[in-house]
Formats: C-alpha cells, structure tokens, sequence
C-alpha cells in the first residue's frame, strides 16, 4: 500500500488531449457526441421505465434489456461528460486516482455488456429451440444469477488492469492523447516496464471476447440448425424476426471494438484522432442504438412506450373506456 501512494503522490494528475490534430474542431466534434450520449440517455432509461412499471414486461428478456440498458448507461456516463468538459471548457486534467477509477469502470462495464449479450444469445436460442421449456430453464431469479456472476467475472479479470498501472512510475510527460483513460494509453505514460500490463490486457481481451463469441456462435449455430429442420417458411420468419435485434447489437459492438483494440496496439500506420474516433464511437453508438433497435423489433415494449407517449400527450383520450 506505502508503495502504491508514492507512486500516485510522483505523478497526482494526467491530462486528456482531447483528440489531437483536431483540437479546432473540439467544439464541433461536442454535437454530435452530446446528441448520441442525451439520445442514449433518454432511450435507455425509456426501457427501464417501461419494464418497471408493467408487470407484464417483468420477464427474463425484458430484464436482460434492463441489465444492457444499465450498463449502456453507466458506460458512456463513466466518459462523455469528461469529454464534452474537453470539448467545451478546455477541461484535461485528472487526477491519477480518477483515472485508474474510470478504466475500472470502463472495461469492467464492457464485459458486462458483453456477458449480458452472451445470456441473451442463450435466451433466444431457449426461446426459438425449446420453447414449451423457456418459462421452467429461464426464470427471473436464474437471470439475476446470471446477472451477479457477470459482475463477479468482471470484477476478478478486469480488476489488475489498474492495480497493474498502479505500481508503474510515470513519466514527467502525462499528456494522455485521448478523450478518457484508456488502459494502453496510460500504459504508454509509464518509464518503467509495462510488459506485464500490455500482455494481461492483451489477453484478456481475446479470452473474455473469444470466449463469449465462442458461446454466441454455439448458440447461433444451434438456432440455425433448428430453423433449418423447420419445413414452414413462416416459422422461418418468425425464428430470425425473433433474433434480428440481438444480432444488430452484436454487429454494433463486437467488430468496432475489436479493430479499435488492435488498431490502437499495433496500427502505428493509422492517423491517432482515427484510432480516438473510432474507439469513442464504439461505445457511444450502442447505447443510443440498442434501445431504439429493440423497440422497433419488439412489439410489447413498443406498444407499451407508443401506450405512455399517447397517454403523456392526451391522457383523457387513453383512459377513457366506454360502458
């Protein structure tokens, strides 16, 4: 502990660049930034109004949206405000501390969302496979369990990743080139040997998004071997129609994040404001899109957000029933 306050009393602040060579365009960059981030607010915090007050929707699907619409929320809160602070006020210091604290948050929040779209990859393919069993094999209290052992693996594997930062001396120059604390970025800031940081959050990277890529695939491929013993073209339908939102939420997170992470390690050929760009994007775009996505593609949490709306707007008109 004596060892990890001097090193935090050596350097007591970084400073966040923002997005180098675009620092003229700060200002203009903030729109659309705040626009994805007050949507995504708005959105998510729509699907958990919606769940928690009708009991119909309190199912293990409509939780699973809860737990994504939570962790959307708290991901991008945990960077987009600190940014647009950049952006607008100029604002680029943070202290050490905060900074570990953030990359905690960040990367811990990121396996989460990444263990809840593994579960929801599980719940369809329950729903489409063994359909008369979905109310016995998914019910509400397995799905807050499943909820606690992804906040437990997240904690354990992402953890060392700042107690690792935490004992590196860092250099005179602590002009981190980036819109938030990301792990390498600050890594890069050391003079000591980061070798052991670099490669733990290498693999861990590949072990945690491998391995939940590996369950998806395995479910997928059990749902389309399904679909494919299915004679009906309607059930066809209706089996991907069942599917579609999830699989957009998994196009949106999984390549974007992945070629960030490597462009980031090894693309020293691409421009640094592309690899910043790109990796804010990555986890600024989902949280505004899933909830939309899903409300489209789910026909009782869009007709129970279109039933608040009519009722926020002409609440006689809604409530009135005739004798």
């Amino acid at each position: 502990m004596a060892a990890f306050n001097l090193t935090l009393s050596e350097s007591s602040m970084f400073i966040l660049a923002g997005i180098p060579g675009l620092e003229a365009a700060h200002v203009w960059i903030s729109i659309p930034f705040s626009i994805f981030y007050i949507i995504g607010l708005l959105a998510n915090f729509t699907v958990l109004f919606i769940v928690g007050k009708e009991q119909t929707l309190q199912k293990p699907m409509y939780l699973l949206l809860c737990m994504l619409a939570l962790t959307d929320i708290i991901s991008s809160t945990s960077f987009v405000p600190k940014a647009l602070c950049i952006f607008w006020f100029n604002m680029k210091s943070i202290t050490v501390k905060g900074c570990l604290t953030q990359i905690f948050f960040f990367y811990a929040l990121s396996t989460i969302h990444s263990a809840v779209l593994v579960t929801m990859a599980f719940d369809r393919y329950v729903a489409i496979c063994s359909p008369l069993r979905y109310a016995t094999i998914l019910t509400n209290a397995r799905i807050a369990k499943l909820g606690l052992v992804s906040f437990i693996r997240a904690v354990l594997f992402i953890l060392p990743l700042p107690l690792l930062l935490s004992r590196q001396p860092f250099c005179a120059n602590r002009i981190i080139p980036h819109t938030y604390c990301d792990h390498i970025a600050v890594a890069k800031m050391s003079c000591g040997d980061i070798t052991a940081s670099r490669v733990y959050g290498l693999v861990m990277a590949f072990v945690i998004i491998g391995f939940d890529l590996l369950l998806i695939g395995l479910s997928y491929g059990l749902i389309i071997r399904a679909i494919l013993r299915i004679s009906s073209k309607e059930a066809h339908q209706k089996a991907l129609n069942t599917c579609t939102a999830h699989i957009c939420a998994l196009l949106m997170i999984y390549p974007v994040g992945l070629f960030s992470s490597l462009t980031h390690r090894f693309g020293q050929g691409i421009a640094p404001h592309v690899h910043i760009i790109l990796s804010n994007l990555s986890y600024l775009l989902p949280p505004m899109l899933n909830p939309i996505i899903y409300g489209i593609k789910t026909k009782e949490l869009r007709d129970n957000v279109l039933k608040y709306i009519c009722r926020m707007y002409s609440p006689r008109a809604v409530d009135f029933k005739p004798a």
